[in-house]
């Protein structure tokens, strides 16, 4: 009897590296793509072990080959990260358009399911909140955060195209600000800012008056609902993430409150574009999938915390 073979492009990355466990979890094979940009070898070392794992070190913006039948498709391949794809704004653009459109190609080939990662971003500052997936979002697409918002939108699009247009099994997951282990700790996000500079003494760089808000999912549920979407009929797109809003200073506190640091608080400017609320509305994430986030906040940030204190005695610096 085969084993079901999932493609996960991007899977060296932070999430992607969860989804490889995920999916060895539930017993199928694991090809893990990734050129390695923004992913790191040492997210899935750990998995060269076991052999349903194979690891291909690959551009997925060129080329992409697979032999053999594959089961499902897991486009996770993209800078993530403000400081990321504001730093790689073409291969940004690249492997939202191009790398997109040939993995989508593999999925006809081999009549394999397709998931799109997308991202909350596609709304925008949004003037609807919190936001569901029927709002089409407040983008601007000549900022500096266009190249991966529209990279985004544009994905969608065209997964929708090859959906209705070749019979292509698609589902779009619309990801939520995410936190857990293996983030990268110089990725420009919220937590690894907040929990490095906590650690080391430093002051918590705060960006405007840190009155905007986030919602924040731990790892483990994200894969958890993405693992779902992958499974069910849902053809468009779905919010994953935690409704459970809260201001960035808010954020920064309770980091400060779960590492324990007498670090202070340091006020910068707000980045071009960022958006002023970001919450999902999980409605049809738990009437369609019956998933909702399931890890509260503090026990979330103390397992992250204990992988970050690792990293800091492995290492002797966050920065």
């Amino acid at each position: 009897m085969f084993k079901p073979r999932v493609l996960i492009t991007g899977g060296a990355g932070f999430l992607g590296s969860h989804l490889c466990e995920r999916f060895l979890a539930e017993e199928y094979e694991v090809i893990c793509m990734d050129n390695l940009i923004t992913g790191d070898l040492g997210n899935v070392e750990h998995l060269f072990r076991e052999k349903d794992f194979h690891f291909e070190q690959r551009d997925v913006t060129e080329y992409i080959h697979v032999p053999g039948r594959l089961d499902a498709i897991l486009h996770f391949a993209s800078p993530a990260s403000p400081i990321d794809y504001l730093e790689l704004p073409i291969q940004t653009l690249k492997v939202g358009s191009l790398g997109t459109h040939k993995a989508l190609g593999l999925a006809k080939a081999k009549r394999a399911r397709f998931l799109l990662a997308s991202t909350s971003e596609c709304y925008g500052d949004p003037n609807v909140h919190p936001q569901s997936e029927d709002y089409w979002g407040n983008v601007n697409p000549v900022g500096p955060r266009g190249v991966y918002d529209e990279a985004k939108r544009f994905a969608e699009a065209m997964t929708m195209a090859y959906h209705r247009y070749h019979d292509v099994e698609t589902r779009i997951v619309r990801i939520f600000n995410t936190y857990g282990p293996r983030m990268r700790l110089n990725d420009g996000r919220a937590l690894p800012a907040f929990m490095s500079q906590a650690l080391e003494g430093r002051p918590l760089t705060v960006f405007g008056d840190g009155e905007q808000t986030r919602s924040f999912c731990y790892v483990d549920d994200l894969v958890d609902g993405i693992y779902r979407l992958l499974r069910s009929n849902e053809v468009l797109p779905t919010n994953i993430g935690n409704p459970a809003e809260m201001t960035i200073l808010e954020f920064a506190n309770k980091v400060l409150e779960i590492t324990g640091s007498q670090s202070t608080i340091d006020f910068k400017p707000l980045p071009e574009d960022d958006p002023k609320v970001r919450q999902p509305d999980i409605t049809k994430a738990r009437a369609v999938l019956d998933w909702e986030p399931r890890v509260d906040l503090d026990t979330g940030l103390r397992r992250t915390l204990a992988y970050f204190q690792t990293r800091l005695a492995e290492g002797g610096t966050l920065a």
